[in-house]
C-alpha cells in the first residue's frame, strides 16, 4: 500500500525517520545541504587554527597556544609526534616542540585528522557504515602519505588529510538526507555492490548517477563546497572535488594536479583491499603511479610494501577501531590461489561439458539408429525386407504431386507370382518365402536407385517409375518379366524357376483427368488382363472400368 506522506523538509529532524514512510523526495541544492542543522561543523579549535594558518603573520607561539588549550587533543597530538607516523629521533614533549619541530602544516594537519574523526555518529534507521566509512578513509589517508613521500615537493601530511577527507561528502549526504541517501545505498545495494568499498571502477559512474537521481548532487560536489565552508586550504578543496576524475581539473602540471592525482592514486590503492580483484586494482595502480606520477617500480613497490602495516599504526596512533588487513604481497597470493581453483573447476566444468557433449552425442546416435529401426518397421516388409505397402501409397502420393508440378509422366506396373498357391503347395511355405525374399532382392537390381519397388500384399509387388513414358514402361515391364523367367532361384538344397505376370497403368496428372486411385485400377485391371492371357507376359492398361474385376482362382501348376 502507498504513502501519501510528503518527504520531510530540508532542516527538519529526519534522524528518526523510518525509510519505509518518506516519499520521492525532490532535488536538493547546495544550499539547502548547507544549511541544513544537521550539517556536520568542525570543532572551534580546529576552525581556528585554520584561521590562524591562513595568516602569513601568525606566530609558533599564537598556534601552539591555541592547541594547548585543548587538553585531550593536545595529548592525542604529542602521542602521535612521538610515534613511528613521524619517526622523529628525540622525545617531543609539548606542543611548542611539536610545532616548532615537525612545522605548521603537520601540526596542522594531526588537528584537522583528529577533528575530522570526530565527525559523525550512527543515525537511526540508516544504510550508511559510519565505522566502515572512517577505515575506508584512513586506508585512504595512509596510501596518500606513503605516495606523496615518494614525491620530492609534496607534504605528506596534508596528503594523509586530503585522503581521510576526500570523500567526506558521503557522509554528509548521510547525515543531512538521510533517507535520499539511503536509496542511493539501497540501489547499490540491490546492484550487489558495497558502496563503501567501490567493488568496481564502474562503481563511480553507478553511484554518481544515483546520487544525481535521488539527491540531486553527487558526493564530491558536497563535499567540495562543505570543506570550502570549513575554509579548507585550495589543494584539499579541489582533490575532494576532482579525486575520482583528475583529468576534469585543467590546471595541469600544477601541484594542485599533482596532490589531484595522489588522491585519485589513494582510492585505487584503496581498492586493492577492499574487493575481490585485488589483482585488477594492483595492475592499474602501477599503470597510473608511473603514468601520472612519474613514480618508479622501486618507489611503487615501497608503497605497496608497507600500506598494510602503516595503515594498522596510523589506526593504533589515531584511536579508530579497524579490520586488520592482510600485506598486499598475501593479498594477491590468495587471489592468484581463488583463479587457480577457478580455473580448475572451469577446467573441470569444461570436462564434464565434453562428456556430457559425448554421452549426448552417444544417445543422439543411438536415438537415430532406433529411430532409423522404428521407421524401417513401418517401411519395410518383414519378410522381404523392401518396402511395405504403407511405404508405397506414401511414395506414390508424393509422385503423383511432383508429376503435377512437373507436368512429367509416371509409370505404375503390378506384378504377381505365377501359380504362388501351387508353388507353396508343393514346395512348402518356407520355401514360398525364399522364393518371395528372393525375387524382390532379384528384381530390385535391375530398376533404377529413385524408381521403387514394394511388396503389395501376398505374391504381389508394385513397381513404380518417375518420369516414364508409356513405351519406357512397357520396356521396363518386359524386361523384369523377361529376367524373373530366366532367373533361377537357388536356396543351396534345390533350383526353381518362376514366372509373372505384369499389368501396366501410364499416366499424366497435369490435366487431372486420373487420380492415385484410378492408376491402381487401371494397373489392376491390366494385371488381371495378363493373368486371363494365360500369365506370363505383360498388358497396358488403358480405360479404368467402373466394376473392379478380380481373379481368385490359380489354375494348375506351370
Amino acid at each position: 500500500m502507498q504513502t501519501n506522506t510528503p518527504p520531510p523538509s530540508i532542516g527538519s529532524d529526519t534522524n528518526n525517520l523510518s525509510p519505509q514512510t518518506a516519499a520521492e523526495p525532490p532535488v536538493h541544492t547546495v544550499h539547502t545541504i548547507l544549511n541544513s542543522k544537521n550539517l556536520p561543523t568542525l570543532p572551534v579549535l580546529a576552525s581556528k587554527l585554520l584561521e590562524l594558518t591562513a595568516c602569513e603573520e601568525t606566530t609558533l607561539a599564537e598556534i601552539a597556544n591555541v592547541i594547548a588549550q585543548d587538553i585531550a587533543l593536545s595529548t592525542k597530538i604529542l602521542r602521535v609526534a612521538n610515534s613511528a607516523f613521524f619517526a622523529f629521533p628525540q622525545k617531543i614533549s609539548t606542543i611548542s616542540q611539536a610545532v616548532s619541530i615537525l612545522g605548521t602544516s603537520a601540526v596542522r594537519s594531526l588537528v584537522l585528522s583528529f577533528s575530522f574523526l570526530s565527525i559523525g555518529k550512527k543515525q537511526k534507521h540508516s544504510l550508511f557504515n559510519l565505522e566502515q566509512f572512517w577505515e575506508r578513509s584512513l586506508v585512504q589517508a595512509t596510501a596518500a602519505k606513503l605516495i606523496s613521500e615518494q614525491m620530492s615537493n609534496l607534504d605528506g601530511e596534508e596528503a594523509f588529510t586530503l585522503g581521510l577527507l576526500q570523500n567526506i561528502g558521503k557522509l554528509v549526504l548521510a547525515i543531512t538526507l538521510p533517507y535520499p541517501y539511503n536509496q542511493v545505498l539501497e540501489q547499490l545495494r540491490k546492484q550487489r555492490v558495497r558502496p563503501e568499498t567501490n567493488d568496481s571502477i564502474d562503481i563511480i559512474a553507478t553511484e554518481r548517477e544515483l546520487e544525481l537521481r535521488f539527491t540531486g548532487i553527487t558526493h564530491t560536489e558536497v563535499g567540495y563546497h562543505v570543506a570550502k565552508t570549513w575554509r579548507l586550504p585550495e589543494n584539499l578543496l579541489l582533490s575532494i572535488r576532482y579525486h575520482h576524475c583528475p583529468d576534469d581539473c585543467g590546471e595541469d602540471g600544477s601541484q594542485h594536479k599533482q596532490i589531484i592525482y595522489v588522491a585519485y592514486l589513494a582510492n585505487i590503492l584503496s581498492l586493492l583491499f577492499y574487493t575481490d580483484q585485488p589483482e585488477r586494482y594492483h595492475k592499474l595502480f602501477r599503470q597510473q603511479a608511473k603514468k601520472l606520477l612519474g613514480l618508479s617500480t622501486v618507489r611503487v613497490n615501497m608503497v605497496l610494501k608497507t600500506i598494510d602495516k602503516v595503515f594498522g599504526q596510523s589506526a593504533h596512533f589515531f584511536g579508530v577501531k579497524i579490520t586488520p588487513v592482510k600485506p598486499v604481497a598475501e593479498i594477491l597470493q590468495e587471489a592468484n590461489l581463488r583463479l587457480s581453483l577457478l580455473n580448475l573447476s572451469y577446467e573441470e566444468m569444461n570436462r564434464e561439458l565434453i562428456q556430457s557433449k559425448l554421452e549426448l552425442e552417444r544417445l543422439t546416435k543411438e536415438l537415430a539408429q532406433k529411430n532409423r529401426m522404428l521407421e524401417n518397421l513401418a517401411n519395410v516388409d518383414g519378410l522381404t525386407e523392401i518396402h511395405n505397402h504403407r511405404y508405397f501409397q506414401n511414395f506414390l502420393d508424393s509422385e503423383i504431386n511432383r508429376s503435377i508440378r512437373t507436368e512429367r509422366p509416371l509409370a505404375l506396373l503390378l506384378a504377381d507370382i505365377d501359380n504362388f498357391k501351387n508353388f507353396n503347395d508343393t514346395y512348402g511355405h518356407q520355401t514360398g518365402d525364399f522364393l518371395l525374399k528372393e525375387f524382390g532382392r532379384a528384381t530390385k537390381e535391375i530398376i533404377r536407385e529413385y524408381d521403387l519397388i514394394a511388396r503389395y500384399g501376398g505374391e504381389e509387388f508394385v513397381y513404380v517409375f518417375p518420369e516414364t513414358s508409356q513405351d519406357e514402361a512397357m520396356l521396363i515391364a518386359e524386361k523384369i518379366r523377361k529376367h524373373t523367367e530366366e532367373y533361377i532361384f537357388n536356396d543351396t538344397l534345390n533350383t526353381y524357376q518362376i514366372t509373372i505376370s505384369i499389368g501396366v497403368a501410364h499416366a499424366s496428372f497435369a490435366d487431372g483427368a486420373i487420380n492415385k486411385n484410378d492408376l491402381i485400377a487401371m494397373a489392376d485391371n491390366a494385371l488381371y488382363e495378363a493373368k486371363n492371357s494365360g500369365r506370363n507376359c505383360v498388358v497396358l492398361g488403358s480405360t479404368v472400368s467402373k466394376k473392379k474385376k478380380r481373379w481368385f482362382t490359380f489354375p494348375g501348376p506351370r
